[in-house]
């Protein structure tokens, strides 16, 4: 393939979806390996989280401008508890859309690279609790395709249609266009991956998996996952890429600096840090 040529996203309308059954234990493992994913995973006879309790969906957050101010202002007064003011309110948005995105993209990811499977989660199915930021799923069903190339254009597919919605809504109060939004979910589909590999002790395959899956010319996903290594004086070498756009960690607080894997650092400055 000429690099570059567009890859499909999936071939989604004739798929045939598998009873949630088996992605049960794929998150319970998710889970135990990922403490940083706040995530309830609600049984089949447990209600829908309530918008009186503050839980929103992300398709509601889509639609509804009052739902998508309630879960900023939860974002605000958090960032504000933390780091002792409040940001910007674009840099409040980015960050929110940012944990939304990455974890929507652990969700659909952890059961693929723990089993092959990949969810479908509708943008009904995944709700978002304003005063904490924690999450709640609905399973429903998942696709299983033999070859390594499908299931991966499924996973891009199942990510794409998933947090679409959500990006036209955050688009005003980020401040960003389509390629700079759908960059950050370039950035958290290749983060996500990268980091279950790591808690797994993968981080080599998890690095490969992400390039394999984000190779490029995948749109609306704008770029590749990238991975490259970097040697430090002791010899080791160490997983880096550098994201399509920052996440805005910086603009949080006066102290903060760039991530890592941010554009705005350098190789030098990340050899120096690690």
């Amino acid at each position: 393939m000429v690099p570059g040529t567009p890859l499909p996203v999936a071939p989604r309308g004739a798929l045939p979806l598998t009873a949630s059954s088996g992605l049960v234990g794929d998150y319970r493992r998710l889970l135990e390996l990922c403490p940083v994913l706040e995530l309830r995973v609600l049984g089949a006879t447990e209600p829908d989280p309530r918008a009186a309790d503050g839980w929103y969906s992300g398709a509601r957050l889509a639609t509804d401008e009052a739902a998508l101010a309630a879960v900023l202002a939860g974002e605000e007064a958090r960032i504000a508890a933390e780091h002792g003011r409040a940001p910007r309110p674009h840099v409040t948005a980015s960050r929110l859309l940012h944990h939304y995105v990455w974890s929507a993209c652990l969700i659909v990811a952890g059961p693929w690279h723990l089993a092959r499977r990949v969810p479908v989660v509708a943008p009904a199915d995944l709700w978002l609790h304003a005063p904490t930021g924690a999450l709640a799923l609905r399973p429903r069903g998942h696709v299983s395709l033999p070859g390594d190339d499908e299931l991966r254009a499924e996973l891009r597919a199942a990510v794409v249609a998933h947090v679409g919605p959500v990006l036209a809504a955050f688009a005003g109060p980020t401040r960003r266009h389509d390629r700079a939004l759908w960059g950050m979910v370039t950035d958290d589909l290749a983060s996500a991956v990268w980091y279950l590999g790591r808690m797994l002790g993968e981080e080599d395959a998890a690095a490969a998996a992400a390039d394999a899956v984000l190779p490029g010319g995948t749109r609306p996903l704008p770029g590749a996952a990238d991975f490259r290594r970097l040697r430090t004086p002791d010899g080791r070498a160490h997983h880096t890429r550098t994201r399509l756009g920052c996440c805005m960690y910086y603009a949080v607080e006066p102290a903060a600096v760039a991530c890592l894997t941010c554009p705005r650092t350098s190789d030098e400055e990340r050899l120096r840090r690690l």
